[in-house]
């Protein structure tokens, strides 16, 4: 078994007025076979945790640990933590002109494992990949993200999670700009990953659409940089009658 376990997590970036604290002791544990969703409003930190767990320079770590079985991956390079088993699905993926996706997705690969996968089975693998996120063939020839609308983009990172095959992923905000239809595509690939039983999936939402679909086994309510609340899929229904209200007071 794999464990992400992330102890006092404190977060800071800079802006125009100094250095603001954005995490403020967050302590999550993700087991594999294990399905996270963390739930909270805008401006809470979900991002920054996504972020901060993958590397991203913008965010500095101020205080805190984050290992993966054991081995402190803020030590580690963005690459590094990759080919650790750590997956991010951005909120906003950013377009790679001149870079076909086929391409992309055969460098990614190459990179975690160290050799290029046999062509001829590989093309396979990335056309049923495609196929099962209702992406035409012809979408490997397109430059990454370039053009791709908002469901494309998405089905694109969830494309990555198949092939990738991470011990543990990250998707922030995945079901934003999502229409009924193409949720329900992004779900399943989601649910294929997981069913594996031993990879581990932290899922961050504003809304308990997704829920629907992708069923967690915990729900942590996201608060002013922390965890202010834990439980289970009655959690996630709690917050989408009573919505966020009462934790928003507490922090003040």
């Amino acid at each position: 078994m794999s464990t992400l376990e992330i102890k006092n997590l404190h977060v800071s970036v800079n802006t125009e007025e100094g250095e603001k604290p954005i995490l403020k002791g967050v302590d999550l544990t993700v087991n594999s076979g294990e399905v996270h969703a963390i739930m909270g409003p805008n401006g809470s930190g979900k991002s920054t945790l996504a972020y901060s767990i993958a590397g991203h320079p913008k965010y500095k770590i101020t205080d805190g640990t984050v290992t993966l079985d054991g081995q402190d991956i803020l030590e580690m390079t963005v690459d590094e933590r990759a080919r650790a088993g750590l997956f991010l699905a951005m909120q906003y993926p950013v377009e790679v002109p001149g870079v076909s996706v086929a391409n992309f997705l055969r460098a990614a690969k190459t990179a975690l494992d160290g050799e290029a996968p046999k062509l001829r089975t590989w093309v396979k693998d990335v056309n049923s990949a495609l196929e099962r996120l209702n992406l035409d063939p012809t979408f490997g020839q397109r430059s990454v993200n370039e053009g791709f609308s908002g469901g494309e983009k998405k089905r694109h990172e969830i494309a990555q999670l198949e092939l990738l095959n991470p011990k543990f992923a990250v998707l922030d905000e995945t079901d934003s700009g999502l229409d009924i239809d193409a949720l329900k595509v992004v779900s399943d690939g989601v649910n294929r990953y997981t069913a594996q039983g031993d990879r581990g999936l932290l899922l961050i939402t504003h809304y308990t659409r997704i829920l629907r679909y992708i069923k967690p086994d915990f729900v942590h309510v996201f608060v002013a940089g922390k965890v202010a609340e834990s439980g289970g899929q009655e959690l996630a229904e709690r917050l989408e009658a009573e919505g966020y209200d009462r934790y928003l007071k507490a922090a003040v």
